[in-house]
């Protein structure tokens, strides 16, 4: 048997299925978790609510289930905590702003119900940055989340909060959202999985831009098989979200093992000129080698992503005043510089300004779609930089040339983001000063299946996902 900080650092497919066998209890596994977040969310401060009596208790029915013969789903007794963007029925969602901090909703939204009715056991939130803003995870109804490989550094964001808690071994499995990199950057910052699938594949509810390619929700954990796990709960139509893709979830129970002699991939150091920070494309460099082996024709190339910057800038603005712009009527003096900057960007758009940059996103898919003929697959480094100091609020240079705004430092994910591809950061490795890098997998439209089976056929060789942080492993 696991010692509690061993079971915890599993990776959630052994855990269900440990619990799914009652080799243990889903209440023996919840009390490990808990132990493991009293000892190091102090140091972090990933989660930021936690309901400890109602996962006891749902913790209960579970093994009350499993012990009737029932089946209560294929994540049963996994604990689970929400990013705090994500609203949850009688737990508090503050969205990290002072606004919101006594707000408790009374529904659930889609991911979070999903997740509960696939019987994962949700112990509390995860840290996130005010109203999901800039992929650095801070704000003033909580406070910062450090980074579990060096705490003077920053988790990224803005699902921070869910990568450092999944690091840790303090939850198995977590949810986040990703409008310009927020499941992909605090991955690939915290050496865990983070996956941004085709836009409709895990729908979201509710959602005030139902219509809007760009922001998704989706999983975080520890593997890709956890990956594709939690994809059999989460993904799957829904007749309130219109862009729904209509395959079933069980596709993600397919086997992730493929055989990928043959398959072309485009290798993109930069995306196109991009600046990236020397200690990030040594790491990437070195794991070129890893997809020869595995068979794979790998070939410098770079789709044209020109106006990708110009697609997300306006549609990001459009998107933040349509959402945020009664309450910051409302509200300013309580709302942070960077969020009011978005949004009164968003109110100085003109229409045609709007309307040109969907005309040069349906061109742009239209570039990508030729493109895609010829590659099954890009690889692209996740951030531009490693994790920086946890003080810094965002990148205002890399190497040399400097940011315009709290964002633009993130174009290596939020250029992938306008392309309505799936997505997936994976770990691999570490800078010289043992700080995480994450590599980026993109697919075809739709294909999100391939991009797991990919990423699993990556991290079987080089498994950087087992070198754990130190603060979580101290005890044992």
């Amino acid at each position: 048997m696991f010692k509690d900080t061993e079971l915890c650092l599993q990776p959630a497919t052994t855990i269900a299925r440990m619990i799914r066998q009652r080799v243990v209890s889903a209440v023996e596994v919840l009390e490990a978790h808990l132990s493991q977040i009293e000892a190091i969310n102090p140091l972090v401060n990933a989660i930021v609510t936690l309901d400890v009596e109602g996962a006891r208790h749902r913790a209960h029915e579970i093994d009350m289930q499993l012990a009737r013969g029932e089946d209560p789903g294929p994540l049963a007794g996994l604990p689970v905590a929400h990013k705090d963007l994500a609203e949850t029925k009688g737990m508090r969602t503050t969205y990290g702003s002072p606004i919101f901090t006594d707000f408790v909703p009374d529904f659930d939204a889609l991911i979070v119900a999903r997740l509960k009715a696939a019987g994962a056991v949700t112990i509390g939130k995860t840290n996130t940055p005010e109203f999901g803003a800039g992929s650095q995870t801070f704000n003033p109804v909580f406070g910062v989340t450090r980074n579990p490989y060096d705490l003077s550094k920053t988790c990224g964001g803005s699902s921070g909060g869910a990568a450092v808690a999944l690091a840790c071994g303090m939850i198995p499995i977590a949810d986040g959202s990703d409008l310009g990199g927020s499941l992909r950057n605090p991955a690939g910052y915290c050496n865990v999985v983070g996956f941004r699938s085709s836009p409709g594949r895990v729908p979201i509810w509710p959602d005030p831009t139902p219509y809007l390619p760009f922001a998704i929700d989706g999983p975080m954990a520890r593997t890709v098989g956890d990956i594709a796990l939690m994809m059999q709960a989460i993904a799957g139509p829904d007749p309130r979200a219109p862009l729904s893709i209509s395959e079933p979830a069980t596709i993600f129970a397919r086997p992730l093992e493929r055989d990928l002699r043959g398959v072309r991939i485009a290798w993109s150091s930069d995306l196109g000129g991009l600046p990236v920070d020397p200690r990030v494309s040594d790491v990437i460099a070195a794991q070129r080698s890893v997809f020869t082996q595995l068979g794979c024709i790998v070939e410098d190339a770079t789709p044209d992503l020109a106006d990708a910057d110009e697609i997300f800038q306006v549609m990001r603005a459009f998107r933040y005043e349509l959402t945020l712009g009664t309450l910051l009527d409302r509200e300013r003096a309580r709302i942070k510089d960077t969020v009011i900057w978005n949004i009164e960007a968003g109110r100085a758009l003109s229409g045609p300004q709007v309307g040109r940059a969907m005309r040069l996103h349906a061109e742009l898919l239209a570039r990508l779609h030729e493109f895609m003929q010829d590659y099954e697959f890009i690889i692209a480094p996740v951030s531009q930089v490693p994790p920086f100091p946890v003080e810094q609020p965002y990148v205002t240079e890399i190497n040399g040339v400097p940011m315009s705004n709290y964002i633009e430092w993130m174009r290596s994910c939020y250029y992938i983001s306008v392309c309505n591809l799936p997505a997936i950061s994976v770990p691999a490795g570490f800078t010289r000063d043992m700080l995480p890098v994450g590599l980026q997998i993109i697919g075809r439209p739709r294909a999100d299946l391939s991009v797991l089976q990919l990423a699993h056929a990556f991290e079987q060789v080089t498994q950087h996902w087992r070198y754990h942080p130190q603060v979580a492993t101290a005890r044992g």
